[in-house]
């Protein structure tokens, strides 16, 4: 039998985890952003969201549910790049989006078909 836990208990968790996830992320971000930074560091800088971005997308690409997927039968894969195709050809976020989603959806269900 598990113990219940209150309302006031998951409350005081997540709010204690907001505050101390601002404490640690507010003070550098903070410093930063009164400082003069070199024009090179700014550039490499501006690098780090994509890098972050493109590391999550490969792991979910490449390991969907968490085991490594064959890249040549899975959709996830081909799915990824008829987006990326997308979304260079539009420059559109929300196109490309859209596209990989139904993209995925129609893999899913056709690749078994194709690959029997």
């Amino acid at each position: 039998m598990t113990p219940e836990i209150s309302n006031i208990t998951i409350w005081t968790v997540i709010i204690g985890m907001a505050v101390l996830n601002f404490a640690v992320r507010f003070p550098p971000i903070a410093l930063v952003s009164r400082l003069d930074l070199p024009a090179p560091v700014l550039r490499w800088l501006s690098f780090v969201p994509i890098a972050v971005m493109g590391a999550l997308v490969a792991s979910e690409v490449l390991r969907p549910g968490g085991t490594w997927a064959n890249p040549l039968t899975s959709p996830s894969v081909y799915a990824a790049i008829i987006t990326a195709l997308v979304f260079r050809a539009t420059r559109s976020f929300l196109g490309a989006t859209v596209a990989g989603m139904a993209s995925f959806v129609l893999l899913q269900r056709l690749l078994p078909l194709v690959l029997r």
